[in-house]
């Protein structure tokens, strides 16, 4: 049972410090009872301390790591049900299946298909993020032959998905490097598939049909000593599964209960595109760690990692990009020069209206905490202080032929003082970044 935050008081060293961020021993003993902190942020606890309060601070759902390299995928790691209340720290998996029955060219191409499936978004890769590998043959030699070249070919870790045992030691054998995920153990074939995990150290789908049984899982794999878990609730039918789902969180989370402590995944059936899309986001939203999909079309995918980017991008902390001079185009010493804030969106919303325009410029970005102009504005973030300081920074003069510098419309009352503390010409932008092609044309020479 997880100890309360007075239990966890008992145990700190009650120098009140500070050291650990909150002001008191108490107040930080709250915080890791309600899973917002941890232990290792007080440089003063004891070992015995750590002993009794390392399940305390343990995240409630544990974190599991599949693949090697860039393309590993972390999941698990939670300690809310509500990204507004903390954030969510891994988004989801989301797997595609590619049948051992294709032929060998077959499943090498349609896994070079699904390496070069990725879209940019606001300075970010989106991309899926598993290449599952399906025993439908039923035939250990052909699924170990087709998970071979799947592990040779495809950049994204690995899933590999079946019941048979000797079938998943043979695949393994053929992939053991890439660390991939076993998916396909239950309550028949557990032994087998957790000495397989076991001595390659990789993570493992559990399966089966009710929270109870599946908790009785992960209650004998944890005590076999095998602890990269990811839970499949066995249901199939969106409605059900969330249902599963938010119910496994929130024993995790709420009564700390440590069976259901694991990841999740969740499979999508639906033959029809359209509602397969929209299951897919139910359960990004609400709470599979990984998603497996048949087969995905572009139209399908995009939306989907768009709305995981969403849903896992920290509230609390805006996409930011680099605060410098940007050069968009081939340009010249007689090119313009805009102004934005460090915002991601509106960087890549500016640069977007400007590759329109198709006049090559300098864009000076402000670092204002990533947020959008008149944010940044309200907040004193983006003051001509501030911009007459990177101009100085970032030696915008060095750069351009000519003095002029063009402000966003929304802040036209900086431009007086901006203008005194520059020594600049200082034209008023349109409000909105998609006024910039006909604002050059009408105003812009050098």
């Amino acid at each position: 049972m997880a100890l309360t935050g007075l239990e966890i008081y008992k145990l700190l060293p009650k120098k009140n410090c500070g050291k650990c961020g909150p002001p008191t021993c108490l107040a930080f003993a709250m915080q890791l009872a309600a899973n917002k902190g941890s232990l290792d942020q007080c440089p003063d606890v004891t070992e015995e301390a750590k002993a009794a309060l390392g399940a305390a601070s343990a995240p409630p759902i544990r974190k599991v790591a599949i693949g090697e390299g860039d393309r590993q995928l972390v999941v698990g790691d939670e300690t809310v049900l509500f990204r507004h209340d903390k954030t969510f720290f891994h988004e989801t998996g989301i797997a595609i299946q590619v049948p051992d029955t294709a032929s060998v060219d077959e499943i090498r191409s349609r896994v070079e298909a699904l390496n070069k499936l990725e879209f940019e978004r606001v300075g970010m890769m989106l991309r899926p993020n598993l290449v599952a590998v399906n025993n439908l043959s039923r035939d250990p030699e052909k699924f170990a032959a087709a998970v071979k070249v799947a592990a040779e070919t495809s950049k994204m870790p690995l899933m590999i998905m079946t019941t048979d045992v000797a079938a998943m030691d043979k695949a393994v054998a053929a992939a053991a490097a890439r660390k991939p995920l076993m998916c396909g153990a239950n309550a028949e074939n557990l032994d087998g598939m957790v000495e397989i995990a076991k001595k390659h150290g990789l993570p493992m789908v559990l399966s089966a049909k009710g929270l109870d049984d599946l908790a009785a899982l992960s209650d004998k794999v944890t005590a076999a000593g095998h602890k990269e878990i990811i839970l499949d609730p066995g249901c199939r039918e969106v409605g059900g599964c969330l249902e599963d789902l938010t119910n496994m969180r929130r024993m995790a989370i709420r009564k700390k209960f440590r069976p259901l402590g694991f990841p999740t995944v969740a499979f999508i059936e639906e033959d029809d595109p359209v509602q397969a899309a929209a299951d897919a986001s139910v359960y990004i939203a609400k709470y599979a760690s990984i998603i497996v999909f048949k087969s995905i079309e572009t139209w399908q995918l995009l939306p989907l990692i768009t709305l995981r980017q969403n849903i896992y991008t920290d509230p609390q902390k805006p996409i930011q990009v680099e605060a410098k001079v940007y050069e968009i185009g081939e340009v010249k010493p007689n090119s313009p020069v805009f102004i934005t804030t460090n915002f991601s969106l509106t960087y890549f919303t500016v640069v977007g209206d400007i590759e329109v325009s198709k006049t090559p410029a300098y864009l000076l970005v402000v670092e204002t905490d990533g947020t959008s102009v008149l944010t940044a504005w309200a907040a004193g973030k983006f003051t001509a202080d501030k911009i007459a300081e990177h101009m100085q920074k970032f030696d915008v003069a060095g750069k351009v032929n000519h003095k002029k510098i063009i402000l966003p419309g929304y802040v036209a009352v900086l431009s007086g003082k901006l203008s005194d503390l520059s020594g600049w010409e200082i034209l008023v932008g349109p409000r909105e970044s998609a006024g910039i092609p006909s604002f050059l044309k009408a105003r812009w020479t050098a």
